[in-house]
């Protein structure tokens, strides 16, 4: 499950404590995270023991670590440790770091203790503080108990939300729609504060390519078109499934030649003058591919989705909604809807999705996908900001029943949604938002320690006490 990012591992010890203690504790948590199926290296290499504890080895730990280009670093303390040697590396690799330290047996018969590792973590705490290293932390338990794993289940997802943004490329196709002022986005802002690169293309090299994929018809258009209608139930010409699946296909291989993990585009109503179709079901079967295509050309909504999927490790799907009107009987309830960006794979099982015509547009142009979401916990985020200052909308849902819609929808409550409402409204965000099935709050609230300039914002009460609380639960 973890096999997307990699942990460097650099068990500590300090001399006046056991050595042979600290060996039997390495060991014993290279055994642990094998069990959790954790992809990791080791420092075995670079001194008979495979610990950090001499000065001459801090280097050689480096170098290691960097050849092998590790996403993370987790930090036994397998006795006191040696802080100053530990903070050198983490400073050097600018990664997530993590710190633990196995809870301490009674004293020996003659009163003495042989590690002392929680009283070693209360020393490199500090120090990484003055380093200036943001770390996180397990709090000091055996590695049966049920910390262990959770802290190393979090870390490893936040550390993959971390990894994704700083490699984070979005293909850009066509300007905003002219009246969202809402989705405008600070280009080169992204790109100094976070990495995050932009590559815009105009509508006319996207038509050109849908043209020509239509003409000679590759075999991913035509596994595109046969997946359609073994998929969906097809309400429109064929000749139109033809050109969204090309338009699929299209977006696909831009985003395959530039380098991107996410696209967005101006779904809206240039796209209907070149191609006669709206691209919803296109971007879809995008999602569904792990591939999030943001409407109306936003970028931070694009962003978001990348955040949501990394904090699954891949295994889960972003969705794209509007927040849109409150449930006419539940207080605490609103609707998420849009014309179809959502991944089939979050429909309500039982019933094949639809294909057809959107009811928001005189047109009518063919392309909308028409399914309610399936019950389940999900994930909200949005990652979103304005003069300069950054923030990720977060908290948990869970999707309920409520009347029917149509597009892609489904209703959601959360705990408290007159002030989220009010968050809302006040910003930085807007009525679009991203979410994914399951519960992701701790990871994505850890991954905002690693992102300078953003901040978690928590719409829920009380939830960055409830999830130290969660992880801190024996």
């Amino acid at each position: 499950m973890y096999e997307l990012i990699k942990l460097g591992v650099v068990p500590t010890r300090r001399n006046i404590f056991s050595k042979q203690d600290a060996l039997n504790y390495k060991r014993a948590t290279y055994d642990m995270l094998t069990k959790l199926s954790v992809n990791f290296v080791t420092i075995d290499t670079i001194n008979e023991e495979g610990l950090l504890f001499s000065e001459p080895d801090v280097g050689k730990a480096i170098s290691l670590f960097t050849q092998e280009k590790i996403d993370a670093l987790f930090v036994p303390h397998c006795n006191f440790g040696t802080e100053d040697l530990v903070c050198k590396v983490a400073k050097a690799m600018n990664v997530p770091v993590l710190l633990w330290g196995p809870r301490d047996e009674a004293p020996l018969s003659d009163g003495a203790r042989l590690r002392d590792s929680q009283c070693g973590l209360f020393a490199t705490g500090k120090i990484l503080r003055r380093f200036n290293v943001p770390f996180s932390y397990i709090i000091n338990c055996r590695l049966e108990d049920k910390p262990f794993a959770r802290g190393i289940d979090t870390f490893l997802r936040a550390g993959n939300v971390v990894k994704a943004m700083r490699s984070l490329r979005i293909l850009q196709i066509g300007t905003r729609p002219e009246g969202f002022w809402t989705v405008m986005a600070n280009e080169g802002e992204l790109l100094e504060k976070f990495g995050i690169q932009v590559t815009p293309i105009p509508l006319t090299e996207l038509w050109t390519r849908v043209q020509t994929i239509l003409l000679e018809r590759p075999e991913r258009l035509i596994q595109t078109i046969e997946n359609i209608f073994s998929d969906w139930d097809v309400t429109v010409p064929e000749s139109d499934v033809e050109t969204i699946a090309a338009l699929k296909t299209a977006i696909l291989g831009l985003v395959e030649e530039k380098g991107c993990q996410a696209a967005c585009i101006q779904c809206w109503n240039s796209l209907q003058d070149i191609l006669h179709i709206m691209p919803c079901m296109a971007n879809s079967l995008l999602y569904e591919a792990g591939i999030p295509c943001t409407c109306e050309t936003d970028i931070h909504g694009a962003i978001s989705c990348i955040m949501a999927q990394a904090a699954t490790l891949g295994e889960g799907r972003a969705f794209f909604a509007d927040w849109t009107i409150r449930h006419p009987e539940n207080p605490n309830g609103e609707l998420l809807q849009h014309c179809g960006p959502y991944p089939k794979s979050v429909a309500t099982p039982g019933k094949k999705p639809t294909l057809g015509r959107p009811f928001a547009f005189d047109h009518h142009c063919p392309g909308a996908c028409i399914f309610e979401m399936k019950k389940g916990d999900v994930t909200m985020l949005r990652f979103d900001g304005d003069h300069g200052e950054y923030s990720l909308l977060l908290g948990n849902a869970k999707v309920i029943d409520g009347p029917f819609n149509n597009g892609t929808f489904g209703w959601i409550e959360v705990n408290d949604w007159p002030a989220l409402e009010e968050k809302i409204v006040t910003g930085p965000y807007i009525h679009h938002v991203s979410g994914v099935y399951g519960r992701y709050v701790p990871a994505l609230y850890e991954a905002c320690k690693y992102i300078p300039g953003l901040r978690a914002d928590l719409y829920e009460e009380g939830a960055e006490k409830a999830i130290g609380e969660w992880l801190r639960e024996e």
